[in-house]
């Protein structure tokens, strides 16, 4: 499913640095890490009815991935949470609103890997869109396997949530040729670790199965999965699954901040057949949407920049 320019993203102020910008004024410097090796860490963000959905969970795992990249002065989940409702409410986004936010090393003083010459402190950028769930949730994907591997903690650590995207940019490049959805990623043992955008159940037995979090993000919405697996009693494990075991099974769904539950369809040109009738899927769906409301953040309208 190809995302399209939404008219309503044309006079989107941005949120870069030390304020915010016009979408056609908002820019970085050539220098600035990002740029020169992908050495940044980010977070996606929904925004349902005036709140922002899991803004905790997201601000702890942005904090972790920055410290574990030895990021210098990194800004308090205070900080960042202030300028990001600042930043939606300088352009009323409060609703089916997507948030890409991003902490750069910053600025070098000449080109170069070695962080010894970030010297201008780190880059916050905030990049609010209107832009509603990315995928068919009620029609479902069709998935690939993509024959790009997803990186162990040997080679990068999946644990830091990192702008080296280019794993997964490939995979979705080979996607976009099958004429298909999206891709999925295998560990470097032939095991399935998670799409090119997201993380992946399948029901097998009426149990919940997904790939332990080795290869894969610990992605928010696959934590609250399960959460909510454990609290609707049903039965649930992470391990090691193989691809024969995804065509096989009664049902498959992908989950993501910017897709929340979406059900696989195909894979590989197999149908997944649901054999046994199982509605995990639509159970934990109902759960999600349940539980959704003790996990947002209001978002004060009295700050501003």
């Amino acid at each position: 499913m190809l995302q399209k320019f939404n008219p309503k993203n044309a006079d989107i102020q941005i949120y870069v640095g030390d304020g915010l910008y016009h979408r056609n004024e908002a820019k970085i410097s050539v220098f600035d890490s990002v740029v020169q090796g992908g050495d940044a860490v980010w977070e996606g963000l929904r925004i349902y009815k005036g709140s922002v959905f899991m803004l905790d969970r997201h601000l702890n795992r942005l904090l972790e991935s920055a410290h574990a990249m030895a990021f210098q002065n990194i800004p308090t989940k205070e900080e960042i949470a202030h300028t990001l409702y600042a930043t939606l409410n300088a352009n009323k986004m409060y609703d089916d609103v997507h948030v890409r936010l991003t902490l750069t090393r910053g600025e070098k003083i000449t080109s170069g890997m070695d962080p010894r010459l970030n010297s201008k402190g780190l880059n916050l950028i905030i990049l609010p869109e209107w832009k509603p769930l990315v995928y068919d949730n009620t029609n479902g994907i069709k998935v690939i396997t993509s024959s790009i591997r997803r990186n162990s903690p040997s080679n990068l650590d999946s644990k830091i949530h990192h702008n080296n995207l280019i794993n997964n940019i490939l995979a979705k490049i080979q996607a976009n040729f099958a004429d298909v959805d999206a891709a999925l990623m295998l560990d470097l043992n032939g095991f399935a670790a998670e799409l090119n955008g997201s993380n992946i159940f399948i029901v097998k037995n009426n149990a919940l199965i997904t790939p332990f979090a080795d290869a894969c993000l610990h992605g928010i919405t696959r934590g609250f999965v399960l959460e909510l697996a454990e609290q609707s009693k049903i039965p649930h494990k992470e391990k090691n699954i193989s691809l024969t075991e995804i065509y096989n099974a009664d049902e498959a769904f992908a989950t993501g901040t910017w897709g929340e539950l979406t059900p696989i369809k195909e894979i590989d040109g197999r149908a997944i057949s649901n054999k046994t009738g199982s509605n995990i899927l639509s159970k934990i769906n109902a759960a999600f949407d349940a539980n959704k409301a003790q996990f947002l953040t209001e978002i004060p309208k009295s700050i501003s920049l």
